[in-house]
């Protein structure tokens, strides 16, 4: 039996961000294939002809295809891992030893996988079964030789804890192409955004759609337990050799608490202005969103009238799934 860990990292080693991520996901073959079929039904169901990145998301027109795959991928029981370094810390490291910021990411990419992947793996069966891990494609992995130091790490690790799995493969693969990517990149994406408290600004249309996509994701069944459940997050801050789990509840609750507050206050702004038979356009341009969040406002009119936040979008998935 073959199982697949996915790999993926949001802004690197970056001075001017104060944070790099690095997130894995792991499936049996089977299992994988499962969701892939999954997703590339919600594809075909909703008409979405591009791939799923969290980034590009600025526009709620898309709303249903990716709060349909979040809300899909997270029933599946899966585990993601996400490894978090203090930029700051980490750059002023290097300074001192006087490396390179490409020597010091080589470094981390022989220490990530201790707390990304070998959680991953540390549940597996007692049948022995090979491992492929799959990293989302960048010219510097090569020169890095970013996918030889995953494989040999992995592998040591293996023999050493007389675990009952070889890693044979470790290679890259375009992210457009693999669905399982793509959905690491979702659901870290969603992780920087909470942590980084991007949705504070809402001077700018696209933290706002963000925004609107996570907290109907969040609202729908029992998504903020499985969410808190599935999602692990380890933090290096340079102190010894410790690694702290970072929880994300705390995150969680001052999204929400932010989020139903400055709802609040866009529905208020639509009682005090809605007249009779006024188009949902008009009505729109009074409120001075822009058409990227036509969809936003669908959801404040729904639960003005007493429906659900989500009534006209999930309706179809429920129906197909």
């Amino acid at each position: 039996m073959k199982y697949s860990i996915f790999f993926d990292e949001s802004n690197k080693l970056d001075a001017e961000k104060k944070y790099s991520y690095y997130g894995a996901y792991g499936a049996e073959q089977n299992k994988c294939e499962k969701i892939v079929g999954d997703i590339q039904q919600i594809l075909r169901l909703t008409g979405k002809k591009s791939e799923y990145h969290f980034t590009e998301y600025n526009n709620d027109k898309d709303i249903a295809p990716y709060l349909y795959c979040l809300h899909h991928f997270l029933k599946t029981n899966f585990q993601i891992n996400i490894f978090v370094v203090d930029n700051d810390i980490a750059l002023n490291y290097a300074k001192r030893a006087d490396i390179s910021v490409t020597e010091l990411r080589n470094l981390f990419y022989v220490k990530i996988p201790e707390r990304l992947f070998y959680g991953l793996t540390r549940g597996l069966s007692d049948d022995y079964r090979t491992v492929e891990i799959v990293v989302d494609h960048s010219p510097e992995y090569g020169k890095m030789r970013v996918y030889s130091k995953l494989k040999q790490q992995m592998n040591a690790h293996a023999i050493y804890r007389g675990m009952k799995y070889y890693v044979n493969k470790a290679w890259y693969k375009d992210s457009h192409k693999s669905i399982p990517l793509q959905i690491v990149d979702l659901f870290m994406g969603i992780v920087v955004f909470l942590m980084e408290k991007s949705y504070l600004n809402i001077e700018d249309d696209k933290p706002i759609i963000k925004s609107d996509l996570i907290y109907r994701f969040l609202i729908e069944g029992n998504n903020i337990d499985l969410f808190q459940k599935q999602i692990n997050i380890f933090k290096w801050d340079g102190k010894k050799d410790i690694i702290h789990e970072v929880d994300i509840s705390e995150y969680l609750s001052q999204f929400i608490v932010f989020k139903t507050q400055y709802d609040v206050g866009e529905m208020t702004k639509i009682s005090n202005i809605k007249l009779p038979n006024e188009s949902t356009k008009d009505l729109r341009i009074k409120l001075g969103y822009t058409n990227n969040q036509l969809r936003m406002l669908l959801g404040y009119l729904d639960q003005l009238n007493g429906k659900g936040r989500n009534t006209f979008i999930m309706q179809n998935y429920y129906n197909e799934f």
